[in-house]
């Protein structure tokens, strides 16, 4: 058997940013084939609630965004990306909404029908762009249909990527991505999927910590795949903690939006008084790195649970119009945000670092794209402001696309690929290891490297990631594939690569804060963290 499948580009991933680059590659009569590794809806795109930030009001400037985006990124953003992305904010939402995404609006004074725009920490106006509080939800569900409408796009369910296949090990003289072995999880087969072009967007890695605010699928798959094949990966210390997940026994990992805050919510002490205006004084609107740090040392200090997001001094009507997931969610768990305060933790969020690229999102590898969550373009820095992530799935979705299909024509057939040999391998009866293992894992990250850290956390990590590494891949060397052994040998891979990351850096900056080294360091210009594999 040569290959099972053969596409002009594969891509790894069914958020925003697969989907996007999807339908833009479709229109070009291009075979394009798209892997989930759960449900279509099961991506963080689906999950987000605060939107997109694009610059539509009056008062607003891309020089006031760009500025903002610099500010919250502590001094490592590129510049040159940043401004690229900003600049594309109007023409992405433009583009959503002929997808047929629809946008919550409002009606001036004077009787015309506009965007509304809600605020979010880090932004210096209104400038967020969103379905309600479901904005998500929204694009999500738009883009799944289109792609399903269009006959240039196959989408693929329950399809896990085992490793990207490279000229490597061919005739070739070039090393260049040739397709990837997909595990098809129901059917527990694993294919050959051979493509001319191979985009990774399979979102962030913040599964690797034991709280987090995203869905199963944020295991870091397409930065360890990434990093095996060959990928240089950069600024993965800079993990994200949103300030604010619901804290309730059975809620699972719900995030209260940002956009609460902007709307008026203040962060509060159980016993009713606010606390974040002596951290900044931007208070409740800070960099979500700050917000978080001031949470985290609050309920450290005074041995607390949690704190309290309190928005009921608001009309109940504006809180029904505005936030009606989070009420209706809320209520499930007898919390009526219109009358009661929401119990409150920080929970890993997003990944900033990742997949080093190009602005046309163009990785180490040729032929091998990242877009979205996973690649690091310089557009964070140090920290990710509010609402920008979405952003830039869709510029980096365009700008992917644009170099594809200059480049499309002159790439060649994959060359003849091996087939997926189980040959040596059995079924597993000891799966309770990989829960274990995974377990573990998420324990002593979130214990080591979570929002604070010390050199002697970050070498106890380390010590224990290198022991499950050997676990790991002597058992995934003898038993057939699962999808949760995938996920747990992708997680210590990431894991790895964060710890890794965060030794280099001796000072504190945006997500990164240690003990140690409690300032930032004046002494050189910022310098970006950039692994080499083998390094």
């Amino acid at each position: 058997m040569v290959y099972s499948q053969n596409y002009d580009v594969l891509i790894i991933g069914s958020g925003g940013a697969g989907l996007s680059l999807a339908l833009k590659l479709a229109n070009y009569s291009i075979r394009v084939a798209v892997l989930s590794k759960f449900a279509l809806t099961a991506g963080s795109t689906y999950y987000a609630q605060g939107g997109i930030s694009a610059v539509f009001g009056a008062a607003d400037s891309i020089e006031s965004h760009i500025k903002d985006t610099l500010d919250a990124g502590a001094g490592l953003c590129n510049l040159e990306i940043v401004t690229l992305t900003v600049t594309h904010g109007k023409t992405s939402i433009d583009w959503l909404r002929k997808q047929g995404v629809i946008f919550t609006e409002e009606q001036t004074l004077s009787g015309e029908i506009r965007l509304h725009l809600n605020k979010e920490g880090g932004h210096s106006h209104r400038r967020i762009v969103h379905t309600a509080d479901a904005t998500g939800k929204a694009v999500s569900l738009s883009l799944i249909e289109r792609a399903l409408e269009h006959p240039n796009i196959e989408l693929f369910e329950h399809h896990n990527v085992v490793e990207l296949i490279t000229t490597q090990n061919t005739k070739a003289t070039e090393k260049r991505i040739i397709g990837a072995y997909v595990l098809d999880t129901q059917k527990q087969q694993v294919k050959t999927m051979a493509a001319r072009v191979v985009v990774l967007a399979t979102g962030g890695a913040s599964k690797v910590y034991l709280y987090s605010t995203n869905p199963q699928s944020a295991t870091g798959d397409g930065i360890a795949l990434a990093w095996r094949a060959g990928c240089r990966i950069s600024n993965m210390e800079f993990m994200q903690f949103h300030p604010t997940c619901l804290y309730h026994p059975h809620a699972g990992s719900f995030l209260i939006s940002e956009a609460v805050r902007g709307e008026g919510g203040k962060l509060i002490l159980p016993d009713g008084s606010p606390f974040m205006h002596k951290v900044d004084p931007r208070a409740e609107l800070a960099p979500r790195d700050i917000v978080a740090r001031a949470i985290d040392l609050e309920i450290k200090k005074r041995g607390i649970d949690c704190v309290y997001l309190d928005i009921s001094h608001k009309p109940k009507q504006f809180i029904l119009e505005h936030f009606p997931t989070i009420y209706r969610q809320c209520l499930k768990f007898d919390i009526d945000i219109s009358k009661q305060p929401i119990p409150v933790v920080p929970a890993a969020h997003y990944t900033c670092g990742g997949v080093l690229t190009d602005s046309y999102a163009r990785t180490d590898i040729e032929n091998l794209y990242a877009i979205g969550e996973v690649a690091c373009t310089g557009l964070h820095g140090a920290n990710r402001m509010a609402s920008n992530s979405l952003l830039e799935c869709l510029v980096f979705a365009d700008r992917a696309s644009e170099n594809i299909l200059l480049k499309l024509p002159d790439i060649p057939r994959p060359p003849e690929i091996r087939a997926w040999d189980e040959s040596q391998v059995s079924d597993s009866d000891e799966e309770v290891v990989v829960a274990h293992n995974w377990s573990e894992l998420r324990h002593f990250m979130w214990d080591y490297v979570g929002i604070v850290r010390t050199d002697k956390r970050l070498h106890r990590a380390m010590s224990r990631v290198e022991l499950l590494k050997k676990e790991i891949a002597e058992y995934y060397y003898h038993f057939r594939v699962t999808s949760d052994l995938l996920e747990l040998r992708n997680l210590v891979i990431v894991a790895e690569l964060i710890i890794r990351c965060a030794q280099q850096r001796k000072e504190s900056r945006g997500l990164h804060y240690t003990l140690d080294y409690p300032d930032a360091d004046t002494t050189k210009p910022p310098q970006n963290t950039i692994l080499t594999p083998d390094s």
